[in-house]
């Protein structure tokens, strides 16, 4: 089987729906601090909902896109009145523009292209109102992992069907890339019985401190704050685990 890099499989968003069912509620305070009844929101890689469900029920104008067929069907079983697009971001293209654009958990690093993260970042530039907030997380080189030869078991858990469902990753790091590739593969078992496989290659950019501000500059983003929590501590160096980007530009 094919490994694919950086899509949510059914298996992979089954997993993903196990482990991470409601968003942080720290970093769900932070990109709702941000958010106003009035504005029109975009959540690009929205995947299954965590936080832009908070927001709906919250009464905010969300829409969300994603390329993740099986992450947007799990959204819209939880809440079918969801305004959500099944796109690759880069060919989405809206009449309207947004007052407040955000991307969570650390998604913008998938972009491990820089030339292609480049094009991501100017794209919400274009989708976003005069004056409107653009806010997102990368991980940083804090985030390395330890390099495995093998694969190693992660995490077994109950599917609600009752069956097993098991992920198994190992981790290298590209020091001149700063990629960090996690081969995973998922397996789901009726008991012994393998019933299902799949393999997906998660990739990342883990930036430094400052590497990332000269390209949002360079895209027209007049104001970018930088900070290492979700209590808006300023970053000041590469011991932070994430970067949080608040980005706007006054014309």
């Amino acid at each position: 089987m094919e490994m694919i890099q950086n899509y949510y499989g059914s298996l992979c968003t089954e997993m993903y729906e196990i482990l991470h069912q409601e968003a942080p509620q720290d970093e769900l305070e932070f990109y709702l601090s941000y958010a106003r009844k009035d504005m029109k929101i975009l959540e690009p890689l929205c995947g299954t909902g965590r936080f832009l469900i908070p927001f709906l029920e919250r009464g905010y104008d969300i829409q969300g896109i994603d390329l993740s067929t099986e992450m947007l069907e799990k959204l819209k079983e939880k809440a079918p009145a969801a305004k959500v697009i099944h796109q690759d971001i880069l060919e989405y293209t809206s009449p309207e523009k947004f007052d407040y654009i955000f991307i969570s958990s650390g998604s913008v690093s998938l972009f491990t292209d820089l030339d292609l993260c480049k094009k991501v970042l100017s794209k919400m530039k274009n989708l976003l109102k005069k004056n409107g907030k653009f806010v997102f997380a990368v991980d940083t080189i804090a985030n390395r992992c330890p390099e495995d030869e093998d694969y190693k078991t992660l995490v077994s858990a109950k599917t609600k069907e009752g069956y097993k469902l098991v992920l198994k990753m190992k981790n290298h790091f590209d020091e001149q890339s700063h990629t960090q590739s996690s081969p995973s593969i998922y397996e789901l078992y009726d008991g012994t019985n393998l019933l299902q496989e799949e393999k997906m290659d998660f990739q990342t950019h883990l930036y430094e401190f400052g590497e990332l501000e000269p390209y949002l500059h360079e895209i027209g983003f007049t104001q970018v704050n930088v900070y290492s929590s979700f209590d808006q501590k300023r970053a000041e160096n590469n011991k932070a685990e994430m970067f949080l980007f608040e980005c706007s530009s006054i014309e």
